[in-house]
């Protein structure tokens, strides 16, 4: 049997835990390795070998070494669990604007909203709740007459935009305005092997990618 994924993380960051579920819905092994940000671990050696960014989550696999969310989230579709990106140009390409929403949008809207209100981040949180009202918009628009972001299934767009996306009230953005997206998170977290992500946190969490 082949070696477990490593996963280098921080628990509470919504980067991390994007690859922690995936790996766990589609049932990919892997172990978990705590990364101490607020110690300084990750910008210090052997982490910078890793990843010379110094940001988590970093996976290791064999030889392989991947870092960003979302590259590892295409990475170990493409690898281990096929049926969570679909094949065709224009399926594809629906999950790509997905995953380049939540590295955009969703990374500065919701995600940092919260950065400021849980971490105490110095940044302009109005602007971050303008940006994430903005995002919602799209997406329960986006999910008007569909169950899933793309290809009528579960995919790594879904995964790609569930923590920050769950987790927005804690930056002070509601997500009472949209009744699709928050049908969409609940059956995110029915399926099969979901874990959440703690909603308090402490340290940092500023370094994720």
């Amino acid at each position: 049997m082949p070696a477990p994924i490593r996963i280098h993380r921080l628990a509470k960051s919504g980067h991390c835990h994007r690859v922690e579920l995936f790996a766990r819905l589609s049932g990919i092994p892997f172990e978990l390795v705590d990364v101490d940000l607020a110690g300084g671990e990750h910008r210090r050696q052997p982490f910078l070998a890793l990843n010379p960014a110094a940001e988590v989550p970093v996976i290791e696999d064999g030889a392989v070494v991947v870092a960003d969310s979302n590259a590892i989230l295409v990475y170990l579709a493409r690898s281990y669990a096929p049926t969570w990106i679909p094949e065709g140009a224009a399926a594809e390409a629906e999950v790509q604007k997905v995953l380049s929403l939540a590295a955009g949008e969703i990374a500065n809207g919701p995600a940092a909203a919260r950065l400021v209100t849980v971490f105490g981040m110095k940044l302009d949180v109005d602007r971050a709740r303008a940006v994430a009202a903005t995002a919602f918009k799209r997406l329960e628009a986006h999910l008007d007459g569909r169950e899933w972001l793309a290809a009528g299934r579960p995919t790594i767009a879904d995964i790609a935009i569930y923590s920050y996306t769950a987790h927005a009230p804690e930056g002070g953005v509601s997500l009472d305005p949209y009744p699709r997206i928050r049908a969409l998170l609940a059956r995110i977290e029915g399926l099969p092997g979901f874990v959440a992500m703690p909603s308090t946190a402490a340290g940092l969490v500023t370094e994720t990618a």
